[in-house]
């Protein structure tokens, strides 16, 4: 999504993690280090962030590819995505996305965003019309709306909005990793490939 996008490249979803290794990532061409150290969950933990938007299209593209990645990587490293906010009008995605986590409704309903939003054209920018939304899952209306509009959500939102802007992230998706670095699909070649370059950071971390 625009700030900028990024071109998507056949991938196999079925590569097993690490293996980048046996390619040589360069900083600067493939991945950038942060000029300053952004905060993780667990600093006993790697850490990978999905930058996503709910608008994004190339975001609903990657989604199955990064969600089977993830599930496949080891322990001792979290997976966590964070849905980006370029302008006030997309706080409301991460709040729906904020709401799920806390609700513990990821899983089930994430990816039924993405096919609302760019398979059926729902447009989904309203806390309403997300409501609705929600509702027509299964979802209880009313502890949703609850939920939206927390304390907790809003906090977690302004926390998301810090980190973006604290790994400089001009376009979506974006991939950072332990606090230190960032890599995308234009810099690594293709949003598949950013994997590759992200394995190759989580091993980096790992000898630190």
């Amino acid at each position: 999504m625009k700030r900028r996008q990024f071109a998507l490249l056949a991938f196999s979803t079925t590569a097993s993690p690490w293996v980048s290794g046996q390619e040589q990532f360069q900083e600067g061409k493939h991945f950038v280090a942060l000029t300053q150290t952004q905060p993780t969950l667990d600093p006993k933990q790697r850490e990978v962030l999905e930058f996503f938007a709910y608008g994004c299209s190339h975001c609903n593209a990657f989604e199955p590819t990064i969600d089977a990645w993830q599930k496949r990587l080891p322990k001792g490293v979290v997976f966590r995505r964070m849905p980006v906010a370029f302008r006030e009008s997309m706080v409301v995605h991460q709040r729906l996305y904020f709401s799920l986590e806390v609700m513990g409704l990821v899983e089930q309903h994430h990816r039924k965003i993405f096919h609302a939003m760019h398979v059926e054209r729902r447009r989904l920018d309203a806390a309403a019309d997300i409501a609705d939304f929600m509702a027509a899952q299964g979802v209880d209306k009313e502890r949703f709306m609850k939920t939206f509009d927390s304390f907790s959500v809003a906090t977690k939102a302004k926390q998301a909005s810090a980190l973006a802007s604290g790994y400089k992230i001009d376009g979506t998706p974006s991939i950072g990793v332990d606090g230190r670095w960032l890599t995308s699909g234009s810099l690594a070649g293709s949003n598949e490939r950013s994997l590759l370059v992200a394995e190759h950071l989580l091993q980096l971390a790992g000898k630190r």
